[in-house]
């Protein structure tokens, strides 16, 4: 496939994992990341942590992205013979929209699938 996906062991040491342990490792950390109370609040007295967007949701973001390129690069095909493109495109595109309205991605974050990011962001530029 050309692309190398790495997750920190327990030691904090990068390691390599396949794309289908990749995608696992990050939505399980997504999960454990919003179910941390101090790190998204239960209660709407409570703040979010100061560095809230720096620390947490801008890497979210950016895994989330990987995922998505890693379902359009290598499950593209079964997404069409599922018929669930359009599904898809439209999670993908509200994905972008989010990420381009609080600047969430770093460009060079999105050059793996940059046509795809380039259209909904000239999507997005002309409905602004």
């Amino acid at each position: 496939s050309g692309f190398e996906y790495r997750w920190a062991d327990a030691s904090g040491k990068p390691v390599r994992v396949s794309a289908p342990e990749y995608v696992d490792y990050v939505l399980s950390w997504i999960e454990a990341q919003i179910d941390d109370p101090s790190i998204f609040p239960v209660n709407e007295t409570e703040p979010f942590p100061d560095n809230f967007e720096q620390a947490y949701v801008r890497d979210m973001f950016k895994r989330m992205f990987r995922v998505f390129a890693i379902i359009y690069h290598r499950h593209f095909e079964k997404i069409q013979e599922i018929d669930a493109t359009a599904h898809l495109n439209t999670c993908f595109k509200h994905f972008v929209f989010y990420s381009l309205c609080f600047k969430l991605l770093e460009d060079q974050e999105t050059q793996v699938m940059k046509a795809h990011v380039q259209k909904f962001q000239e999507e997005y530029e002309k409905d602004d």
